[in-house]
């Protein structure tokens, strides 16, 4: 079994690129292992198609150095927190034993991404009580409860309470953000036209991690929101 650190769930391929691969990055280089499990293919998406956006998932990943990208296929736009859903999810949880888990915002431009934090941070949850019973392939897993839950920021502006320092992991993260040519910004693509595929976008989302970055005197940051209090051990840490 591989047991991942730090674990992202998004509601949908290229969630966490946009919003907290510098973060997944930055853990990778610490020694950490690393991964993302979506919930969906994004097949709702104006642009592309699952079969295109699992091959971009797949190219991002390797960019990312993660150790494991898996999507559970729970129905964009139509997933909701019944017992199939949060099961699929415990079951990663119990599989891969994360200590932290990243997931997407309290709330955001799309309704998914509120509601992929809030099965997810459920599910997180449950992953801990002895009496939800799940398996994998056929074993009974034992409970297993992350430490830690932090929700990444996307669209909408929310206010973090803490900021990561992703200033070298910037170009790699907008590679890995790329890397999902089918979505966004390609002066070449008969593709629709959307919000996301205009090069504002791009430029909007280096614009967010200076925005980020700016909070914490850095060049770059990704912004997260805490679900319960965190401890500091020493002030010391923090100067």
């Amino acid at each position: 079994m591989i047991k991942i650190d730090v674990l992202a769930f998004a509601a949908h391929p290229d969630d966490a690129e946009l919003s907290c691969s510098g973060t997944l990055l930055k853990l990778k280089a610490q020694g950490k292992t690393t991964g993302i499990i979506d919930l969906t293919k994004g097949e709702l998406g104006t642009r592309g198609t699952p079969e295109i956006r699992r091959q971009e998932s797949a190219d991002a990943s390797k960019i990312l150095g993660l150790s494991v990208r898996e999507n559970l296929d729970l129905g964009d736009g139509y997933f909701e927190q019944d017992r199939e859903a949060l099961h699929s999810i415990i079951r990663k949880i119990r599989q891969y034993q994360p200590e932290i888990i990243l997931a997407n915002a309290v709330r955001d431009r799309h309704p998914d991404h509120g509601r992929g934090g809030d099965i997810v941070s459920r599910a997180s949850f449950m992953a801990g009580l002895q009496k939800v019973e799940t398996d994998l392939d056929g074993m009974p897993q034992e409970p297993w409860r992350p430490k830690l839950i932090f929700r990444y920021i996307q669209f909408r502006y929310i206010e973090p309470d803490f900021v990561i320092d992703i200033t070298a992991q910037m170009d790699v993260k907008m590679e890995a953000i790329k890397a999902y040519k089918s979505q966004f910004f390609d002066p070449n693509s008969d593709e629709p036209k959307t919000m996301i595929s205009s090069k504002k976008f791009i430029d909007y989302v280096a614009a967010r991690a200076r925005e980020m970055g700016a909070q914490i005197e850095k060049e770059f940051g990704e912004g997260f929101t805490v679900e319960r209090t965190l401890e500091v051990k020493n002030l010391m840490d923090h100067i």
